[in-house]
């Protein structure tokens, strides 16, 4: 006689569907079992049960999904077993989750998440961002595990972007160190919601280092975060006049109030943050421009200088290096030096508004005697002026 087959341990419709509500509740809440897991519905134990958790949000999602359980089911021993089954077919690894439970590593390879990791690490440690800061924490903590196993190497930098932030961003550590400041960074959240959505925000500018009073409260939509060189900025759109215009995150007070409610939608985001792109490629840094300059720029209209410097060695090497230092530049290499074979100069062409012309001198200021400018006649002359001044500077000391 043929055998029977033997009964399997889920063909109980119920036992499925607590398998399935199981897999489910490790999908939607990552981490969940860990000590610090809590949420606002969650009973505070005395002594700690991973499985306490898994349990209530296990039954939560049951509600949820229309799913109805017996009183109290599914007992803690039960959960302990599907756990096994989710090991035994690799859903789980067969290691301890002492940080909380989660499955895999979601849409990425093992690798691919690895490279993530690394650059969450970097934005959270030199850029200061403070919310990445306190995922790069949780997730550290989930994933001590998968490090362990991995013997270190999980968690090693292999990439790392050392941009450091040079003013405080988190308001956690400044609460901490007991260096308060009264910044926009306190209303991140609020900032980031009304990018996403398109809301019209009011904040109030505190500071203004260029000395043209642009001081006090402003009607802007929000449009994106920006991280460059040693700040965060934000790059915003008047809402009278729909000018664009990019400020440093510090020199905005802890103040932000949502003016509506009633967002314009992520697809007016996406065409100002694209015109703001376009006039970020046309220059040099991160000045917009005036909203006239700025109009006749965007539609084509406005005449571009064209900026010629002429640079020497030893730095012409670090300028031929760089070809993709703007879009729009031409690098023309000079005579050879016969005795060196290498170039006597080199001749770096870009054309840019009038607007980028003080960013692209501070570039250029940066190479001291190794460099000269050519055109136009009106940045030849300043360059003139600054190196005199300098002299003068050194010769009065």
């Amino acid at each position: 006689m043929p055998k029977k087959p033997a009964s399997h341990p889920y063909i109980d419709s119920l036992a499925f569907e607590r398998l399935m509500l199981l897999i489910a509740t490790l999908l939607k809440h990552p981490g969940i079992g860990c000590p610090e897991f809590t949420t606002s519905d969650s009973p505070d134990h005395q002594h700690h049960n991973a499985l306490v958790q898994v349990q209530i949000y296990l039954r939560s999602l049951a509600t949820e999904c229309g799913v109805e359980l017996p009183t109290n089911y599914p007992a803690i021993p039960t959960i302990r077993k599907d756990l096994e089954i989710l090991r035994r077919y690799g859903i789980l690894d067969r290691r301890m989750y002492r940080w909380g439970y989660y499955l895999g590593t979601g849409a990425l390879s093992s690798e691919e998440l690895k490279m993530a990791f690394n650059a969450l690490a970097s934005q959270a440690q030199f850029q200061g961002d403070p919310q990445l800061r306190r995922i790069y924490q949780t997730l550290s903590k989930r994933l001590r595990g998968l490090d362990m196993e991995l013997k270190g190497e999980f968690f090693y930098p292999v990439r790392q972007h050392l941009n450091r932030a040079i003013v405080y961003t988190d308001p956690e550590e400044m609460a901490a160190r007991g260096e308060n400041r009264d910044t926009l960074f306190h209303q991140l959240s609020v900032v980031e919601k009304a990018i996403s959505q398109g809301l019209a925000i009011e904040i109030s500018r505190g500071s203004d280092l260029y000395g043209n009073s642009r001081i006090g409260p402003m009607r802007v939509i929000p449009l994106q975060l920006i991280y460059h060189d040693i700040a965060w900025y934000l790059l915003y759109e008047y809402c009278e006049n729909a000018h664009l215009a990019i400020g440093r995150l510090n020199r905005f007070k802890d103040y932000c109030i949502v003016l509506s409610q009633s967002g314009r939608g992520l697809e007016a985001q996406k065409n100002s943050l694209a015109k703001a792109y376009q006039l970020l490629e046309n220059g040099w840094g991160l000045y917009l421009g005036d909203p006239q300059q700025q109009k006749l720029e965007l539609e084509g209209k406005l005449e571009f200088v064209k900026v010629k410097v002429r640079f020497f060695p030893p730095v012409t090497s670090f300028i031929v290096e760089g070809e993709r230092r703007h879009p729009k530049q031409k690098i023309t290499i000079g005579s050879v030096d016969t005795t060196t074979g290498k170039p006597c100069y080199v001749d770096y062409a870009v054309p840019l508004p009038l607007r980028s012309l003080d960013e692209f001198s501070i570039w250029v200021y940066r190479y001291m005697d190794k460099v000269q400018v050519l055109s136009p006649p009106q940045l030849v002359e300043k360059h003139y002026q600054a190196a005199q001044a300098l002299v003068e500077r050194y010769v009065k000391s």
